[in-house]
């Protein structure tokens, strides 16, 4: 079914009863996706051409700009950058609608801010592909100009920015307002720029970090405060991209020079030089020692030879000495008569030991991690937590020994550990109290736990 003649939506509940319909006769809307009034995504497939899941977005055919929105759609649509998301085709559905057919995204950085801020590292692998991808579109005379969390992408292990709002720079500023804090302070009156882009990169990271922008979109004349405890490197770029004035904030590649080391804010400190090697000149002082070693070893060779037999009475009298026993008083028993031992001084074998047992795991429960908060880890994030257990076998108190990188990982994993359950160690016939430290690996496709006692 055709979406020709069907009235504008206005409302996302509206968007939502559009899943089954088909646009353009080819491309079915299996599931809502997202979006506001203003536009709709949807999960489409792309029949016949190589290709299966993909995502479709609907927005209103404004009148007088829709051949315009057609038409920088197929200008992105003819970028090609491995951070950059493909637009495979447009279209019109009836008079009322646009579409974009585009490179399916498994989510967004929208999505998981919500849960939790991105870690120090994370944000550093977060910002070398968002500026290629926007180095490459001002080189070529673009402008992205809709940068914000939101159109920050995941396809596979791949980041990407959105390519539906890409426009060229010269057609910028028509039709651009400033919606909110990711957008600079100069699109209120209309203009966009490459300086633009850089002010929605650092209200991009503040968000990444702090799980928003916590700064007024306000007009104001001043550049915004940014809190203290935004770590380094980050708190200077974020502070040099939202400058008021666009022509004091900095470029792409002074925020590429800030992310390598000698290029942070606090420098790193000095390796220590080595010490010099010394070279020695050898002079007849230090031949006076080898010269009276010499002497001795050879007098006292010759000795030996002049007087053999006190040499050797000497050194058998040494012998003597040696093996002596340490009391005259103490008279040995003849080797032919052993005396034998009483009985009573016979030790008794001693009484076996009663079982030990170590005690073991009963029950494990593992953190609950959502797929979004999953898919943004790279590697595997670890996080140690011990327990103490009763002598029945119940955890009485949790206590992180190792959180890791992130706060939201280490505390799902102290959550779980307060579930789990053991069997209580068994020492001289009794149950007892334990502790065990709980190693968890938490990964994009599962958690893997070691369980350890540890000794009291």
């Amino acid at each position: 079914m055709l979406f020709r003649g069907d009235p504008l939506m206005s409302s996302v509940e509206v968007w939502k009863t559009w899943e089954g319909r088909v646009v353009d006769g080819k491309f079915p809307l299996r599931k809502w996706l997202g979006g506001s009034e203003h536009s709709a995504v949807f999960l489409t497939e792309r029949q016949g051409q190589g290709s299966g899941k993909a995502a479709l977005k609907l927005i209103p055919a404004d009148a007088g700009d829709a051949d315009r929105q057609l038409v920088r759609w197929r200008a992105a649509a003819q970028l090609s950058h491995p951070h950059l998301i493909r637009i495979f085709e447009t279209g019109r559905c009836g008079q009322t609608l646009l579409y974009a057919v585009m490179e399916y995204a498994e989510e967004d950085l929208s999505q998981i801010l919500p849960q939790r801020p991105l870690t120090s590292p994370e944000v550093a692998d977060l910002l070398p592909p968002m500026l290629e991808a926007l180095s490459y579109l001002h080189e070529k005379g673009f402008v992205h100009g809709r940068i914000r969390p939101s159109n920050v992408l995941a396809v596979g292990d791949q980041l990407k920015l959105t390519s539906d709002q890409i426009t060229s720079a010269q057609d910028a500023s028509s039709g651009r307002r400033r919606r909110d804090v990711y957008d600079a302070p100069e699109t209120a009156g209309g203009i966009v720029s490459s300086a633009s882009d850089l002010w929605s990169v650092g209200a991009t990271l503040v968000a990444a970090l702090l799980q928003s922008a916590p700064f007024s979109r306000e007009e104001s004349q001043s550049d915004p405060g940014l809190p203290k405890t935004l770590p380094e490197p980050f708190r200077g770029i974020a502070h040099e991209c939202l400058r008021f004035d666009p022509k004091r904030r900095c470029s792409i590649a002074d925020i590429v020079a800030r992310l390598q080391p000698p290029g942070r804010s606090v420098p790193a400190e000095p390796e220590p030089e080595p010490a010099p090697i010394r070279h020695y000149r050898y002079t007849w002082r230090m031949l006076i020692p080898v010269v009276v070693l010499s002497a001795f070893g050879m007098g006292f060779v010759l000795f030996r030879r002049i007087f053999p037999e006190k040499i050797s009475a000497h050194e058998g009298q040494i012998r003597i000495e040696e093996v002596r026993p340490s009391s005259q008083t103490e008279s040995p028993a003849p080797a032919t008569t052993p005396q034998p031992v009483p009985v009573a001084s016979i030790p008794k074998p001693a009484a076996p030991a009663r079982p030990v047992s170590q005690g073991q795991v009963v029950r494990q429960v593992l953190p609950e991690v959502s797929p979004s908060a999953r898919h943004t880890i790279r590697g595997k994030i670890k996080v140690v937590v011990q327990v103490d257990v009763d002598a029945s076998g119940k955890v009485t108190n949790a206590k992180l020994t190792s959180p890791g990188p992130s706060r939201y990982f280490a505390n799902q994993a102290l959550r779980a550990a307060r579930e789990w359950e053991f069997s209580a160690p068994v020492v001289d016939g009794h149950p007892a109290a334990s502790a065990w430290s709980l190693v968890f690996r938490i990964g994009r496709r599962g958690t893997q736990i070691a369980p350890q006692r540890v000794k009291r």
